[in-house]
């Protein structure tokens, strides 16, 4: 088991956790109170810092109830985090986008991470043709 070293930024939200046996994903919260107008982008702080193992990265993403219960997109979809973010003050943030007019208040559950080990090293060969089964082109997956 890894031991990963988290500074909390605010007394005010929950420490992080796994949920046991539900997913392996860790709900993020909001650090402080956040108040957007539709059309408006914020920063959004998380409230942690975090020293990734070496040779890791923590993926970032919206839970897939932050746009309806706050209308807001996070801009760069999936944030990356490389071992490399983990000084005393290296805050996580989430980068928000408001589609409606919002509040995001302190400890409101916003986004999730995971961690991940670095890509191994690939090498790319061409061929003429794959050989795996054709599912049909970009989009075809649950036509009725």
């Amino acid at each position: 088991m890894e031991t990963i070293q988290v500074k909390y930024f605010s007394e005010e939200i929950e420490k992080l956790s796994l949920i046991g046996g539900k997913s392996d994903w860790v709900d993020l919260r909001a650090s402080q109170e956040t108040v957007l107008k539709k059309g408006e982008f914020a920063l959004i702080p998380l409230g942690v810092a975090i020293k990734l193992p070496e040779g890791y990265e923590a993926l970032v993403i919206p839970r897939s109830s932050t746009f309806k219960n706050f209308g807001i997109l996070q801009t760069n979809s999936c944030g990356l985090i490389d071992e490399s973010y983990c000084g005393n003050n290296d805050q996580w943030y989430f980068p928000a986008l408001a589609i409606r007019d919002t509040v995001v208040h302190v400890n409101d559950r916003i986004c999730q991470f995971r961690i991940l080990k670095h890509q191994p090293e690939l090498s790319f060969v061409e061929v003429r043709e794959l050989t795996g089964e054709d599912r049909g082109g970009f989009g075809s997956t649950g036509r009725c």
